[in-house]
C-alpha cells in the first residue's frame, strides 16, 4: 500500500479520522517540545489525543543522537503503542522513524547503525507531521542517525511514514532563519536529487518540481510570507524528499555533515555554504572525472537545464543567483562569521565531510583535493 500524503492547510485536522480508521489503543506521540506548541499543533491533536492512550516523548537535541534515540526506544518498550505520530522538523521525524524501527529489533541499536545486523520492519505505522518546509522526511525511508559528531544514515524500505499531513498551517509560526536554512534545504535537495547519478524520469519529474516553486517561494515564505509562498514551500519540501527518496542526495549533504556537528550551522544552512561551489564543479565535468554512467555530456546538459530552472543560462550565473538567494534569505556566506576560520577547520571538515553514501552519488568524481579547493575558495584564501 502507498503512503497517504494529504497536503493543504488544515491537514492535521485530518488526524481525527485517521484514528478513527486505524482504531489504536495506545499512541506514542514524539514531538519537538517547541514546535508542537508553537505552531499550534498542539492546540489542535490535544483534544482528540485526549480519548487515546498516549505516551509523550520530547526529550532530543536538534539532529538526531544515539543516546536520545536509545531512550525514546526503552520508552516505547516500556510503554508499547499501535502508532506513533512525530510532530515537527525532520529531526522529530527521524527519531520517530528510529525509535520505531530499533523498538521492533532484537539488538541494540549499534549492530544496526555500524551496519553489524540488517534492520527489520518497524514496531507499528507512523503519521508524520511536519513543522518545518525543508527535510522531505516525511516522504522518505531513511533517517540520519548521530553517533558522537559521525553521521550515519539509516534506511529501512518500510521506514517511510504510512502518512504524512503536510500542513502549511504549521508553517506560520516558524522563525525567519528556520525557514531560510530549512528552504534552501529543499532547494538543495531538489537540486542535487536531479544531478545525483541515480536519477530516474520519475525522480526528475518530483526535483524539477521542487525547485521551481523553492526558488519561487522560498524568500517570500522567509521575509514576508503569504499564504501562497508558505503552500509553496510546503508542496517543495515534500516533492523535495519524494525525489531523494529515490536517489538520494549528493555531495553538498555529505560536505554539510561536519559543518552542523564541529561548528553548529543549521542543515540546511551548512548545505546551502557549498552548493553554488559544487554546482559550478559539476559543471566542469569530463569524461575523465564522470561518475554518472551516462556520461559527462548528460551531466553538462543536467546542469544547463538546473540553471534554466533558476531563470539563468549557464553554471556561473547559477553561481551568482545562489548567493544572492541567500544573502536575501538572511544566510550568513562568510566562514569567519560561522566559525570556520583556520586551514585546519578546513582539514576537519574534509576528515569528515566524505560519506561515501553521498559523494558517489555525485555526478563528477570529488577528490580531497578538489573539496579543499572549494572550501579554501569559499573561506578566502
Amino acid at each position: 500500500m502507498g503512503q497517504l500524503v494529504i497536503l493543504e492547510f488544515g491537514a492535521l485536522r485530518q488526524i481525527e479520522s485517521i484514528l478513527r480508521h486505524r482504531s489504536p489503543r495506545r499512541i506514542f506521540l514524539v514531538a519537538d517540545r517547541t514546535a508542537y506548541v508553537a505552531t499550534g499543533a498542539e492546540k489542535v491533536l490535544a483534544p482528540i489525543l485526549e480519548a487515546y492512550e498516549v505516551t509523550r516523548f520530547t526529550e532530543f537535541e536538534p539532529n538526531p543522537k544515539k543516546g536520545d534515540v536509545d531512550r525514546g526506544v526503552e520508552l516505547f518498550r516500556a510503554n508499547p503503542a499501535d502508532l506513533i505520530i512525530a510532530v515537527g522538523g525532520g529531526t522529530a521525524i527521524d527519531v520517530g522513524k528510529l525509535i520505531n524501527v530499533f523498538a521492533a529489533q532484537e539488538h541494540a541499536s549499534a549492530e544496526y547503525i555500524e551496519g553489524r545486523q540488517n534492520l527489520r520492519a518497524p514496531a507499528c505505522p507512523l503519521v508524520a507531521v511536519p513543522t518545518t518546509a525543508g527535510t522531505g522526511s516525511e516522504a522518505t525511508h531513511f533517517a540520519v542517525i548521530y553517533v558522537d559528531k559521525t553521521k550515519y544514515s539509516m534506511v529501512q524500505p518500510q521506514m517511510q511514514p504510512e502518512v504524512a499531513l503536510v500542513d502549511p498551517e504549521l508553517l506560520k509560526a516558524a522563525p525567519t532563519r528556520l525557514m531560510a536554512s530549512t528552504g534552501m534545504d529543499a532547494l538543495a535537495q531538489g537540486i542535487e536529487s536531479y544531478w545525483s547519478i541515480y536519477s530516474t524520469d520519475e525522480s526528475r519529474r518530483f526535483a524539477a518540481e521542487a525547485i521551481n516553486l523553492a526558488w519561487e517561494h522560498v524568500a517570500a515564505a522567509t521575509n514576508q510570507p503569504t499564504p501562497a509562498a508558505l503552500f509553496g514551500m510546503a508542496r517543495a519540501a515534500h516533492l523535495a524528499g519524494r525525489a531523494i527518496n529515490l536517489t538520494k542526495t549528493t555531495a553538498p549533504h555529505a560536505i554539510s555533515y561536519p559543518i552542523t556537528s564541529f561548528f553548529g550551522v543549521p542543515h540546511g544552512h551548512a548545505v546551502a555554504l557549498t552548493l553554488p561551489a559544487v554546482l559550478f564543479f559539476n559543471s566542469q565535468v569530463t569524461d575523465d572525472d564522470v561518475l554518472d554512467p551516462r556520461g559527462a555530456g548528460f551531466v553538462r546538459k543536467t546542469i544547463e537545464e538546473i540553471a534554466w530552472m533558476l531563470g539563468v543560462e549557464n553554471a556561473g550565473d547559477s553561481v551568482q543567483v545562489l548567493d544572492e538567494l541567500m544573502d536575501r534569505v538572511g544566510l550568513s556566506r562568510n566562514f569567519e562569521t560561522l566559525g570556520i576560520r583556520t586551514h585546519d577547520d578546513i582539514e576537519l571538515i574534509i576528515a569528515n565531510g566524505f560519506n561515501p553514501q553521498r559523494v558517489n552519488n555525485n555526478p563528477r568524481r570529488l577528490t580531497e583535493a578538489a573539496l579543499r579547493t572549494i572550501l579554501g575558495e569559499l573561506r578566502g584564501e
